[in-house]
């Protein structure tokens, strides 16, 4: 045995040419299944962190979210659901009994964000989504406060004009110049508003950055005043400013029992029938969480699939070539036959050349597509996994690749005639 694999590593060095040519689709095959593998798990693992930092029991309540897209709603009948109001979560917070606060987001959700620049000094910002909330928002959301303050109920009742700024605007106006935000008076498109806090990073996927730091929150009672909710209406229907509701249920209340609660409240508010179906989306970690896996196993299969084409024409070329390696070496079957070689015994070393071929193939592979994964992490940022199985299944594919196209070039050399071999010019 030991023999027949030096043998078949000989093979492939002495003909590099036709060697690397052969393996050639095999390489591009497993180099793109570990490549993708690699970027997919390493966002997959970064994005399923990033939403388990809004905590297991917050509840959203949306016009409508990925959940009714996930389901097979159109999207012509979701523009038709009514848009949420303050006066649903006035509601929520007034008859509930399971929840432990109601925080109101305007700019949240689906729908045209409120953007403007912000200022100070002489310094400027790009467009950053203007959110106005309660005093739940943070609470709510787990971004941590770096410095100062979230806003107060007082000054939410009081419409004060208060701003805390998101981690983007804080780094471009104050933090890379070393000043201290707080109580400093900034722009905000037309309007001034004074700096009360300013939220840390959030979580993100790896260091790649998905602008999810670009934002600041005003009381939703000052963004009523100052922006307004805003129509847009286009030829799938109108849109306004988002309203979202965010809500958490009391310590030792069951999340199912919240929902039961805030679905029977909104039902009644939006005057449903009790064949109707919701006009709102009620979305939790746990939902967006299993929507993200079947995303990403639809697509990890998707890329297997395209992968196993290259992987195909590989295995091709490789009967090809092994085709022409048994023609070529008739007589060098002949006399291993004359000699006693058995036919298992030639079997196996066709078998095992063409399996050491792709093996070389895999291994190539497997190192470019760690080369990519890691070079596109450095560049971009984007993050990235090389989990062990990866290896071993792009290893596991090039040999049985190897193993199953070359069966029957191994088979054809197995079966010689010794005599009409040796006779062979």
């Amino acid at each position: 045995m030991r023999e027949v694999v030096v043998m078949a590593f000989e093979t492939v060095r002495t003909n590099k040419m036709r060697s690397g040519l052969t393996v050639l689709g095999v390489v591009i095959g497993i180099t793109s299944i570990v490549a993708m593998t690699s970027l997919i798990r390493g966002f997959d693992i970064s994005l399923q962190d990033s939403v388990r930092a809004l905590g297991p029991n917050t509840i959203f309540i949306q016009r409508f979210g990925i959940t009714s897209f996930a389901n097979g709603r159109e999207f012509s009948q979701l523009i038709k659901r009514p848009t949420l109001t303050v006066s649903d979560a006035r509601a929520l917070e007034q008859q509930a009994t399971t929840l432990q606060y109601v925080d109101v987001e305007i700019g949240a959700g689906p729908g045209p964000p409120t953007q403007r620049r912000i200022f100070y000094s002489d310094q400027k910002t790009r467009p950053q989504v203007i959110f106005g909330t309660s005093e739940w928002f943070a609470e709510g959301t787990r971004i941590p406060i770096a410095a100062g303050r979230f806003l107060s109920a007082q000054e939410i009742q009081y419409r004060s004009n208060v701003v805390v700024l998101g981690h983007t605007p804080y780094q471009l106006l104050f933090g890379d110049r070393g000043i201290d935000p707080i109580g400093k008076v900034v722009r905000v498109g037309n309007v001034q508003f004074t700096v009360v806090g300013v939220f840390g990073p959030r979580p993100s996927p790896g260091n790649f950055s998905l602008n999810q730091d670009d934002f600041a929150t005003v009381p939703f009672t000052t963004f009523q005043r100052v922006f307004g909710i805003r129509i847009v209406r286009n030829f799938r229907g109108t849109m306004q400013t988002p309203v979202q509701i965010s809500v958490m249920p009391r310590p030792g209340i069951d999340q199912q029992t919240a929902i039961a609660e805030i679905e029977r409240i909104m039902r009644a508010r939006h005057s449903l029938r009790l064949d109707d179906q919701n006009d709102f989306d009620i979305v939790t970690q746990d939902a967006v969480l299993k929507l993200w896996n079947r995303i990403s196993q639809a697509t990890f299969l998707a890329l297997v699939v395209i992968s196993s084409i290259a992987l195909m024409v590989g295995g091709i070329g490789v009967m090809a070539i092994m085709s022409i390696s048994v023609t070529e070496r008739t007589r060098e079957i002949g006399v291993r036959r004359a000699l006693g070689a058995r036919r298992r015994e030639v079997l196996f070393q066709f078998l095992t050349e063409a399996a050491v071929l792709t093996s070389v193939g895999g291994i190539l592979g497997i190192l470019l597509g760690s080369a990519i994964g890691v070079g596109v992490h450095f560049i971009t940022g984007f993050p990235v996994s090389l989990p062990l199985w990866s290896f071993a299944l792009g290893l596991g594919f090039s040999a049985s690749v190897g193993i199953f196209f070359g069966m029957y070039p191994a088979i054809r050399a197995a079966r010689l005639d010794p005599i009409e071999a040796l006779r062979y010019e």
